[in-house]
């Protein structure tokens, strides 16, 4: 893994300064109903509500049966709240805001570097970073190349495929749990567990049934990452999690809980999102063939256009939510103390105030500072593992099978609800041509 780039961070100052520098029309009056906002048209394209929402109530509350929320969704806004120390990510502080949302099952999975605040923030990655170095991930490279190979070399001779179960969710969940030291006959049972939380979980805005499946499915992969754990204690190996169980930062390490919930957000975020962003890439590029032929003349602009495609349609559309530790205001919008907030990534990513044509995908974009990966203290520690295996995943898809095609029309693929938290495809049907025997 990369180092941590230099992330500029924004202090309360400058962001109440940024703050009273805006003039867009303040929102006010009742919040929108998620059931108005997260319509089967969102799931579709959830771009032209939050173009809306950006002109005319760019900080906005959205009411829904369990929880309520203010929406951020400008770019310069967006990066000043997920700079601003005034919003807490923080499960075990003053607020419990936060069990409405993962469940009572969700203390175990969410000790973590994403759930916290410095000082304890800043402990947690610091002994993760020493764990998930650069070494380790550059040293996965041949072996991701050989997955990728190995999964087209499976799907080739038919012609047809659903890249989504067949290419895009094998690939980064068996290259994180060998990165990890997940036994290859141990990884369809987590594979199963977290399909679940992949396809039903909603962010507590779905249905009771899906939030207890989402649950169970948690309980269990805490059970399943405890006796791992327990086992690489016993008998540690050259892999991620036996590091992290010996990684010291001035003589603090990682209690038994905080393992359990690192490598949970490991696994877990190290193939969900990878697994989802495949597949909302390659559809984009499917549905626009200019782009692909751009694509397939000049290998050379693949880093950027990874960039672009995180932008245009990313598989975390929203940041993880945070929780106001006190009264504030963003475009002259109160946020009551104790309210979730949640920052609307994709949202930023498409404001035209920050990108030209937005909504237009260009490989050939430069400077294309996304927000895709998050922004200040929690920006994602995976990234370069992300943007190694997306790489040469597409790269060497495109380059195998040059003719790919989608199997049905674009508005008949399927996704999970809309109100999840991330943003993918159920299944990815393709045509090809076998290769000539």
């Amino acid at each position: 893994m990369a180092p941590d780039r230099a992330v500029p961070t924004v202090s309360p100052r400058e962001g109440k300064q940024l703050m009273a520098q805006t003039d867009l029309p303040p929102g006010s009056g009742q919040g929108i109903a998620s059931s108005d906002l997260f319509t089967p048209e969102f799931s579709r394209d959830p771009n032209p509500a939050y173009a809306r929402l950006r002109a005319e109530r760019p900080v906005c509350p959205v009411t829904s049966p369990r929880f309520d929320s203010f929406f951020i969704t400008g770019y310069d806004d967006a990066k000043v709240a997920l700079s601003d120390p005034r919003l807490s990510k923080d499960l075990y502080g003053p607020n419990e805001t936060y069990r409405k949302i993962f469940g009572p099952n969700s203390a175990a999975l969410n000790r973590n570097m994403l759930h916290s605040d410095p000082p304890e923030h800043t402990r947690l990655r610091r002994l993760v970073s020493q764990a998930f170095t650069p070494r380790r991930v550059e040293a996965l490279r041949p072996r991701t190349v050989e997955i990728v190979e190995e999964l087209v070399d499976a799907i080739a001779p038919r012609g047809s495929a659903d890249l989504m179960h067949d290419f895009a969710l094998p690939l980064p969940v068996t290259v994180i749990c060998e990165l990890l030291g997940v036994p290859a006959a141990e990884r369809e049972e987590f594979f199963a567990l977290t399909d679940v939380i992949r396809t039903r979980g909603t962010a507590g805005r779905g249905s009771e049934e899906d939030r207890a499946a989402v649950q169970d499915a948690q309980q269990a992969l805490a059970e399943y990452l405890s006796g791992l754990v327990a086992r690489k204690r016993a008998h540690p190996a050259e892999d991620l999690l036996s590091a992290l169980i010996t990684a010291r930062d001035e003589g603090s390490k990682l209690s038994e809980r905080e393992l359990v919930s690192s490598a949970f957000l490991l696994l877990f975020a190290g193939h969900q999102t990878t697994a989802d962003f495949l597949g909302n890439a390659i559809v984009a590029l499917l549905t626009r063939p200019d782009q692909l032929a751009l694509l397939l003349d000049r290998p050379d602009v693949l880093p950027d256009a990874v960039e672009e495609l995180l932008r245009f349609d990313g598989s975390v559309p929203v940041a993880s939510p945070r929780v106001a530790l006190e009264d504030v205001e963003y475009r002259g919008v109160r946020i009551p103390a104790g309210s979730i907030v949640t920052v609307v990534l994709a949202a930023a990513n498409h404001d035209p105030g920050h990108f030209p044509a937005p909504d237009e995908l260009d490989l050939t974009r430069t400077r294309n500072s996304h927000l895709a990966f998050g922004h200040g203290i929690h920006f994602c520690l995976g990234v370069s593992l992300a943007r190694m295996e997306a790489q040469i995943a597409l790269g060497t898809l495109l380059r195998r099978l040059p003719d790919l095609a989608l199997a049905v029309a674009p508005e008949q693929l399927r996704r999970p609800p809309a109100a999840s938290p991330f943003r993918g495809l159920l299944e990815l049907p393709v045509t090809f041509s076998p290769p000539v025997r």
